[in-house]
């Protein structure tokens, strides 16, 4: 068995949990939005058409906020379509995913959807294919209370919607509209101000790199905030991970990646702000991550145009659910610059929850790690350094085989620790002396003899947690064993 330490102390603090980190994204995409949370004459659906059966699980997820509608959708957006009398709105072609767009449902329907399943909207505005005058308008169709042309044609009280993403991707190629640096960050500062203009309160949130590889990272980010830095409020990033090959190894240090790609955009957001001596500092909207098995995927040119395709329906397994929630702990440990994190997707695209036209729907493995950090993990983000085995991974280079953070809440503290050893479990030994009210523990894991599992329609339940022997307590010290490949919930009260 291995062996691993690590030290519980209330001084080694991070920062305070934004409850927003548990966001995730509903996009006009794939199955997502059409059989996904809306689908009229579903056994389970609502009288505006929404199936409860996914709203009950979007429930039991927890997630606070939902970013829509894109995503590479909302590039050539026109949300004008997506209001008013249902028969009478336009079918259009969306080129991001070459697929036929009903736009049944929109603004109206999706505000409507959010406060029924208790989540917050985060509104994408075409930074594409339009720009100032759309986005204006749809602050303006969303959040003023009335007396004007967008609010009255809106009828009904205001959505309120606090959260703006300044566009989507604008750096890559693929991007309808792509631009340079400058070109969107003029852009951006623009139409940001003349947002604002219509609601003062709105947060904003500028587009950062797609991803770490691009050859514009880093330059992107400064020219961006050079230019936006007075009118953002947060500056965005995506990052997806997948296994490549038989690289199990690399794919369960990923959330190292993702450590070293946020601690390298707020070096860059800190740059830009000593050199403008700005008061404020820059925090994060991380409002796309995920695994997603991209090599599995033939792009967007090759796809056939058709209504509803099904789109990147990952199918996750007991691995993947395991790196999700080791990329849950990266977000955490960054809790004082992260403030936002979407997982994208919310259902059936590379998504915790499937669902089946007509059929129901179940959770996927990744569902659990997500649900239950959702649940417990607020208060005070407490840094861990453990001291544990190493191993060497070729994308990651070395790393310990195990990964910690903590949570102080006002009952106690929650642990979260992943194993990554694939094959020998974990004994864990934590100080916790500093922490002298702390009297009894659980234990929740996540793991399974078959790393490769995965749950289906036909068997939905075959990957789940599990409650482990209670930990050992005593003298202000913590025993527990970590199963092998595994993501572990230790509650300490």
């Amino acid at each position: 068995m291995l062996n691993a330490s690590f030290t519980v102390d209330p001084s080694f603090r991070v920062g305070e949990v934004d409850p927003r980190l548990y966001g995730s994204f509903v996009e006009h995409m794939g199955r997502c939005v059409y059989t996904g949370i809306y689908e009229p004459g579903h056994p389970s659906a609502d009288a505006d058409g929404f199936r409860t059966d996914t709203a009950d699980l979007v429930r039991e997820l927890g997630v606070p906020i939902v970013r829509y509608p894109g995503g590479n959708f909302v590039s050539g957006y026109r949300w004008e379509d997506g209001i008013g009398p249902r028969d009478e709105r336009p079918t259009r072609l969306d080129l991001a995913w070459r697929s036929i767009e009903t736009n049944q449902v929109g603004v109206q329907e999706f505000a409507k959807w959010a406060a029924g399943v208790g989540v917050e909207p985060m509104m994408a505005v075409n930074l594409g294919t339009r720009g100032i005058d759309a986005a204006r308008s749809l602050v303006e169709f969303c959040n003023l209370p009335g007396g004007t042309y967008w609010s009255d044609l809106r009828g009904g009280d205001p959505y309120g919607v606090k959260v703006w993403c300044l566009g989507n991707e604008m750096d890559g190629p693929w991007q309808i509209g792509h631009k340079t640096a400058s070109e969107y960050a003029r852009l951006a500062h623009e139409t940001g101000k003349a947002m604002r203009l219509v609601d003062p309160t709105i947060e904003l949130v500028a587009c950062g790199s797609s991803h770490l590889s691009m050859p514009t990272f880093g330059e992107w980010e400064r020219t961006v905030l050079t230019e936006t830095y007075d009118v953002a409020d947060y500056i965005s990033m995506h990052a997806y991970y997948q296994q490549r090959g038989d690289d199990r190894d690399s794919f369960l240090a990923a959330a190292a990646g993702m450590d070293r790609f946020i601690d390298a955009v707020v070096s860059t957001a800190d740059h830009v702000r000593a050199v403008g001596r700005h008061s404020k500092k820059m925090n994060i909207s991380f409002d796309e991550w995920n695994v997603w098995y991209q090599s599995r995927f033939a792009g967007e040119r090759n796809l056939t145009i058709e209504e509803t395709p099904r789109l990147i329906e990952d199918v996750y397994s007991v691995t993947d659910a395991v790196v999700v929630g080791n990329l849950l702990i990266s977000l955490l440990r960054h809790a004082d610059r992260v403030k936002i994190a979407c997982l994208a997707q919310l259902v059936n695209v590379i998504a915790p929850i499937m669902t089946e036209p007509g059929g129901p729907a179940w959770r996927q493995p990744s569902f659990h790690p997500i649900a239950l950090t959702a649940k417990h993990g607020h208060g005070t983000v407490l840094r861990v350094e453990p001291t544990a085995p190493m191993y060497d991974t070729e994308e990651q280079g070395e790393q310990p085989l195990l990964d910690a953070v903590a949570v102080q809440g006002p009952s106690g503290v929650t642990i979260f620790a992943v194993n990554r050893s694939q094959t020998e479990p974990m004994a864990v030994d934590v100080d916790l002396r500093s922490l002298t009210s702390l009297t009894s523990a659980t234990h929740t894991a996540l793991s399974d003899d078959d790393p490769d599992a995965i749950n289906t329609m036909d068997e939905p339940e075959r990957v789940t947690t599990r409650r482990l022997d209670d930990p050992k307590l005593d003298g202000g010290r913590l025993q527990a064993v970590l199963p092998a490949l595994s993501w572990n919930m230790i509650q300490v009260s």
